[in-house]
């Protein structure tokens, strides 16, 4: 039996939009990770100050959630540079995936950090000697906050969609913001009608949300991290995609899978019928192409080889032609 094997490059000038979008904006983004890191800091202290003298858990928690949000950026700030480092004999695929990671490690953050607020709340609801809440300087602090964090959202939300690093960054931006607006209305409800106990209930809606909005987060990177199908992918579609290229007899070791978000990779081994290896350079050239276009793959292996597939022999002759391991 006669065999080729060909492998592709990736193909640049195909590549998917988000996956270039990412490396033309990585200098804004890190000019925006920046100044959300030097805004968080600079009030995270003023928060935790103002908490201890208005013995307010809900505004405790936002400052906690503030300085846990300083480690997030910082560790987001570092992943975006390492991901400019270039590809290397070692690290044929760049270092763009060490942004997964820290996608992944703040997800872990937010949920620990809503389980600690929600902690906090039910032991401060059940506390008999609580110490009255002031609520004035509550609610400045709250506001100050609110206009803080809004500001941090609206400088990260550019290409979160398409960043899970950036959107792990974001998404605790957003629930600082949302926790400001709970301790807001906290502090409203004590100051008019003295509700005391409505403090541990911000708290504990503000946990729920950060909750919440983690999950996704979480689930997103796990994925990418055990190289699953991408979830806008069809393994099935693309197989029968292949086939119903002129030559393409069967489609084997199909793997598909996410290196980071908008770079996305396929390898399989196909068996055509043309023995010509103009012809067989042709379709591999048609074949690249088109599932660069019509599925958006920017990176595409294939390896094509003339004759049966080895799966239909019978083992012991298929273990005499492949080569060894």
């Amino acid at each position: 039996m006669t065999q080729l094997s060909s492998v592709s490059s990736s193909g640049a000038n195909l590549a998917c939009c988000s996956y270039h979008q990412a490396i033309t904006h990585r200098p804004q983004k890190l000019r925006s990770l920046r100044l959300a890191l030097m805004l968080i800091i600079s009030f995270a202290g003023v928060e935790l100050v103002v908490a201890g003298v208005s013995h307010s858990l809900a505004l405790f928690a936002e400052a906690g959630h503030m300085v846990s949000d300083a480690i997030a950026l910082g560790l987001a700030l570092l992943a975006t540079w390492m991901a400019q480092l270039p590809a290397s004999a070692q690290a044929t695929f760049g270092y763009r995936r060490i942004e997964i990671l820290a996608a992944l490690l703040n997800g872990m953050g937010l949920l620990g950090i809503a389980a600690w607020i929600a902690w906090e709340a039910w032991s401060h609801w059940h506390m008999s000697t609580a110490s009255e809440i002031l609520s004035l300087p509550m609610l400045i602090t709250a506001i100050v906050g609110l206009g803080v964090n809004s500001l941090n959202a609206v400088l990260l939300h550019p290409g979160s969609a398409t960043d899970l690093n950036l959107r792990g960054a974001f998404l605790h931006m957003l629930a600082d913001a949302i926790s400001s607006v709970g301790v807001i209305l906290a502090a409203l409800l004590i100051s008019l009608w003295d509700w005391q106990w409505v403090d541990s209930v911000v708290g504990l809606g503000v946990a729920l949300l950060i909750g919440a909005g983690a999950l996704p987060l979480i689930r997103q990177s796990v994925h990418i991290l055990l190289e699953k199908v991408p979830l806008h992918l069809d393994a099935a579609a693309i197989t029968a995609h292949l086939n119903q290229f002129e030559g393409v007899v069967a489609v084997q070791n199909l793997r598909i899978w996410t290196i980071a978000l908008g770079q996305d990779a396929l390898s399989a081994q196909l068996t055509v019928s043309f023995t010509d290896g103009t012809k067989r350079d042709r379709l591999l050239q048609q074949l690249q192409i088109s599932l660069q276009q019509e599925f958006g793959l920017s990176e595409v292996f294939l390896q094509l080889s003339s004759g049966m597939p080895l799966a239909w022999l019978h083992p012991s002759i298929a273990e005499q032609i492949e080569p060894p391991h």
